[in-house]
């Protein structure tokens, strides 16, 4: 989260037409803080914070928190010293990457094009997905509608034309809100901005900039990038001017290659019935291989996780005979790793699949003798038909005419890479 000042004015309506601003910035709210409040309901409303002991810092702090001055990186006894009646929680790294991995999972349904900034932001590129989706504004208040109903987390989003004006447009977003800067209102919003807004603006450019009676950001493009080099020196100078101008030609780059794609539901209603679990698996499987034909990617393995109704969890994985992105190849196998599963009468809380050990189509891969083509290119017609009617106007009919699959999918949450890795047959307990 931008810890640079942000002015309340600037939250507010700058026009509708997002036709030219194609990235997103997504930062989640207050995140460790929103992450202990969905296990400690009961603090909800109060003055919470993540941290260490009384010699340690604070990592996040609550709305409420903030309005006695805590921030994060402040020491633990100043923060106490400004909040008295301050909650210091331990910080549960674990439970926060989790919650991660579901949130950026949602995102992923949306565009490939995901550049991850750290465990609660990430940038997105949505201009290939508006033919899907809808507009980029739509597509943010979808987002966030899925983070907040799927994690219980809240999420602000900024939509502008670059990478920089959609970061400073979601801390302005903040908290649990949506700013879009139409490309035509990039100066005027920017213009009107603390100069600090600024990335690369810290505590000693300021100090050499208020010198120079420059305030806001419209102060310092007006100084002009001749003088601003002069000032600052050539690279800085160059940069913040054009910053200031709002030109930032930076794409959005996925970070790293996907180690692993899946889908997990949580359970509202705990399930028993090992054909109604196998329901699940299917449908997880056929979501799985879609987003891998999507990325062109092909898997090695084929892992499950569940979970039973004392929290126990454990992960289980198989090796497939070929990489495959079929989804019939990917849920016999998981069909195969959950027959080694005893089932309790009181069923079962969580149930997980994913896509391991994935390369490139294409990359040499030997698929076996036995691979049936027409099963990929029925699949393919699925993803034609899901990508013009969306992803539930068709499905195998094994799950068309499942009796109550369909309740399960509904009262669901969704997150992938949750499961921790195991070799096939052991058990992992968390």
């Amino acid at each position: 989260m931008s810890r640079a000042p942000r002015a309340s004015w600037a939250r507010r309506n700058w026009g509708t037409d997002d036709s030219n601003t194609p990235i997103l910035h997504v930062d989640m709210d207050a995140f460790f803080v929103s992450v202990e409040l969905l296990d400690r309901p009961e603090l909800a409303g109060q003055p919470v914070a993540v941290g260490g002991a009384e010699r340690g810092v604070v990592s996040a702090a609550s709305y409420e928190a903030r309005t006695y001055g805590v921030n994060s990186a402040m020491p633990v006894g100043q923060a106490k010293r400004l909040c008295p009646q301050l909650l210091m929680l331990p910080p549960n790294g674990e439970r926060y990457r989790e919650v991660s991995r579901a949130v950026m999972s949602i995102l992923d349904d949306y565009t490939p094009l995901r550049e991850q900034v750290s465990v609660d932001e990430a940038f997105l590129d949505v201009s290939g997905a508006r033919r899907i989706f809808g507009s980029p504004v739509r597509i943010a208040q979808s987002m966030r509608e899925r983070i907040r109903s799927e994690q219980g987390v809240p999420a602000s989003v900024g939509i502008a034309a670059t990478k920089h004006v959609a970061k400073i447009a979601s801390a302005h977003a903040k908290p649990d809100g949506l700013l879009l800067i139409p490309q035509e209102a990039t100066l005027p919003f920017l213009h009107t901005l603390p100069v600090g807004s600024l990335w690369g603006v810290g505590e000693r450019t300021r100090e050499r900039l208020d010198k120079q009676g420059v305030e806001r950001v419209g102060d310092l493009a007006a100084l002009g990038e001749h003088r601003l080099m002069k000032l600052l020196g050539d690279a800085q100078g160059k940069h913040l001017y054009a910053l200031a101008m709002g030109v930032d030609p930076r794409p959005v780059t996925p970070s790293h290659a996907e180690k692993s794609i899946g889908k997990e539901v949580t359970l509202f209603e705990r399930v028993s019935e090992r054909s109604q679990i196998e329901a699940i698996l299917l449908d997880q499987a056929h979501a799985t291989a879609r987003r891998l034909r999507e990325r062109e990617l092909l898997a090695r393995s084929v892992a499950i996780k569940v979970r039973f109704g004392d929290f126990t969890t454990i992960s289980r994985s198989k090796a497939l005979a070929s990489p495959s992105n079929v989804a019939q190849d990917i849920y016999l196998a998981a069909k195969r790793l959950l027959e080694g599963v005893n089932i309790p009468a009181d069923g079962l809380r969580l149930i997980g699949l994913r896509a391991e050990q994935m390369v490139r189509v294409g990359e040499g891969i030997q698929t076996a003798w036995d691979d049936d083509p027409r099963r990929l290119k029925a699949e393919g017609v699925m993803d034609l038909v899901g990508q013009k009617f969306g992803h539930g106007a068709i499905a195998p009919a094994s799950l068309l005419t499942h009796e109550g699959s369909g309740s399960h999918a509904e009262n669901a949450t969704e997150h992938p890479h949750g499961a921790q890795r195991t070799d096939e047959g052991r058990e992992h307990k968390q």
